[in-house]
């Protein structure tokens, strides 16, 4: 029987896949590295066992020992597998950006997760990295693998990740274009490659916000690549070119690739695969580009690929982002076309006549002109609005047969139905319950919160 003793002797040996989708257009030949389909489920899979071996030979872990290393989540992962099957504890800490997915990943394997916050430096007692220093040296045998210092980092890629790229490639292979987090992928399998082929190109994608490119770290929401400090672990020298990424680029990215190729995959493998496009744009037909996928996307269902995590870091455009204000007023009259676009009142006409107009048309405001036909701005002199006049009539019920001028309210903000939604929102959020909409000088019709409500249903169904 063909079968496997341990899920270790799985790790590695992940396959290329061309992404002849994504990869559309291009003269060379774009390659992916797929790195999820290790059984944890990451890159980082290949270096936990090997950490956890090193030790052990080298007499810092024992039985019963406990595991303790700051991790994004994969790193975790890769740890987590090997001391499930060898009988550690595990401990990690994280920092608060990291998906619950992740989190709950990491305890489904028995560890325990101690989060910390990311807006603090490195040397920051509460950071994630001197919390688990301080973890480590309290918890009797306790064994921090520390992936940003061990050398096992960058070995393993260079003994693992570099030799089967050149073998898989028939040792073609021209650019290795790389998310860098600890620098152990692109520093251990740049290496190999370079050793191979001088003239391979290694290219390091870098978020914007890591000190990598950036002169001072800054926050970023792509998870897993970039840092805030230059770790033990990476070689700069191995890195030919940095390509920047933004976040949105990065998941945008990432979305296309699980849409046009199949392929779920989180936010670093977009913030790669946007480097290695750039890459491939003028590295000639002759090139064969290999751009590694570290994870899958099924730790950022949450974030990443959801609709509205997305919307809201703005990321994601909202349905209807790119209306007008006109388009809200054309799709409240072919809702109900029973109403006309603008109902004022005359200013000379009785309360009661006021409230008859509102109940007729089901409406809670109106503007009050000086004539009953309004064809500028200047003849709007006030407003009716229901909330208020019911606490006039109410105080004073003799207010019913009282003219419209003696009750009336300020007119309602104006807005310009050129105007783009987000105005419109931003108007009604700070506290108008209508606004006049204009074509220039001339009022053309009323919106409310429930026009903008029904707009933005209609959009989204």
């Amino acid at each position: 029987m063909d079968t496997y003793g341990s899920l270790i002797d799985v790790v590695g040996n992940t396959p290329l896949l061309r992404l002849e989708r994504i990869g559309a257009g291009l003269e060379g030949t774009l390659l992916a590295k797929l790195e999820m389909l290790n059984p944890g489920g990451s890159v980082k899979d290949r270096i936990g066992i090997r950490m956890i071996e090193a030790a052990e030979r080298a007499g810092l872990l024992g039985p019963g020992g406990t595991i303790v290393e700051p991790t994004s989540g994969n790193t975790g992962v890769g740890l987590a597998i090997a001391a499930a099957l060898k009988g550690y504890r595990c401990i990690f800490t994280m920092p608060d950006k990291m998906s619950q997915e992740k989190i709950s990943l990491l305890r489904a394997y028995g560890a325990e997760v101690v989060i910390a916050p990311t807006a603090v430096p490195p040397e920051h007692p509460d950071s994630y990295y001197r919390v688990a220093d301080r973890l480590a040296r309290e918890i009797r045998g306790a064994f921090q693998p520390n992936q940003y210092f061990n050398q096992e980092n960058p070995r393993t890629h260079y003994e693992t990740t570099g030799p089967e790229i050149w073998r898989q490639t028939d040792g073609r292979i021209t650019h290795l274009v790389v998310g860098v987090g600890t620098g152990g992928t692109v520093t251990g399998t740049g290496r190999y490659l370079k050793e191979q082929n001088p003239n391979c190109h290694i290219v390091g994608a870098d978020p914007e916000g890591s000190v990598y490119t950036g002169k001072e770290a800054r926050p970023y929401l792509v998870e897993g690549i970039g840092e805030d400090f230059f770790p033990e672990t990476f070689d700069p020298k191995i890195v030919d070119r940095w390509v920047t990424v933004g976040d949105k680029d990065s998941f945008v990215t990432a979305r296309r690739i699980t849409r046009e190729e199949g392929l779920l995959v989180g936010g670093s493998g977009g913030t790669a695969v946007f480097a290695a496009l750039e890459v491939a744009r003028d590295a000639g037909p002759d090139a064969v580009i290999v751009v590694i996928l570290p994870d899958s996307g099924k730790s950022y269902l949450s974030k990443v690929f959801n609709d509205a995590w997305m919307s809201e870091y703005g990321f994601l455009e909202r349905p209807g982002s790119r209306a007008r204000i006109a388009d809200v007023l054309g799709e409240k009259r072919r809702i109900d076309a029973s109403i006309p676009d603008l109902v004022v009142v005359p200013e000379d006409e009785t309360v009661g006549r006021a409230i008859d107009i509102l109940q007729r048309f089901g409406i809670s405001q109106l503007p009050v002109a000086k004539e009953p036909a309004v064809d500028d701005l200047a003849q709007i002199v006030g407003s009716i609005q229901e909330r208020s006049l019911l606490d006039k009539v109410f105080r004073n019920p003799t207010s019913i047969e009282r003219s419209v001028s003696d009750v009336m309210d300020a007119p309602l903000p104006t807005v310009q139905a050129t105007a783009g939604i987000d105005d419109l929102f931003a108007d009604l959020s700070q506290g108008a319950e209508a606004l006049v909409v204009a074509d220039g000088a001339r009022p053309v019709g009323v919106v409310t919160r429930a026009d903008l409500l029904e707009f933005l249903a209609h959009q989204r169904g």
